[in-house]
């Protein structure tokens, strides 16, 4: 993994969102709103796959596998660096997003005493 890479494709991904028809000329602050709030849409596709891989829906079942899981977690990671990467987009530089995931990693690392 190259984290650069990484940064420059997220960075790009959310340019490419921003730039999309439905959302070229809209309001910034309209746009932070809707890429926060897509955050939260993912967190609920996460919650859906939860409850059919352990079977919480007698109606469905087990109806999604761990892979799936795993995948809409990614989904939600990738959905929240893309909202900071829109947020810091006006930057004079391009911001470090995994970078800044690291330093909030330990962050909370160190409030649970683990550095």
């Amino acid at each position: 993994m190259n984290p650069e890479r990484t940064n420059t494709l997220i960075r790009d991904l959310s340019a490419w969102i921003d730039d999309s028809p439905g959302n070229r000329g809209r309001d910034r602050e309209a746009l932070l709103w809707g890429r926060v709030a897509k955050v939260a849409e993912e967190a609920g596709e996460v919650i859906e796959k939860l409850v059919g891989m352990t079977g919480q829906n007698p109606r469905k079942g087990r109806s999604a596998t761990r892979a799936e899981v795993e995948y809409e977690l990614l989904d939600v990671a990738l959905t929240a660096l893309a909202a900071l990467a829109h947020l810091r987009a006006d930057d004079p530089h391009p911001p470090d997003l995994l970078g800044l995931l690291a330093r909030h990693v330990e962050v909370v690392a160190r409030r649970a005493d683990l550095l």
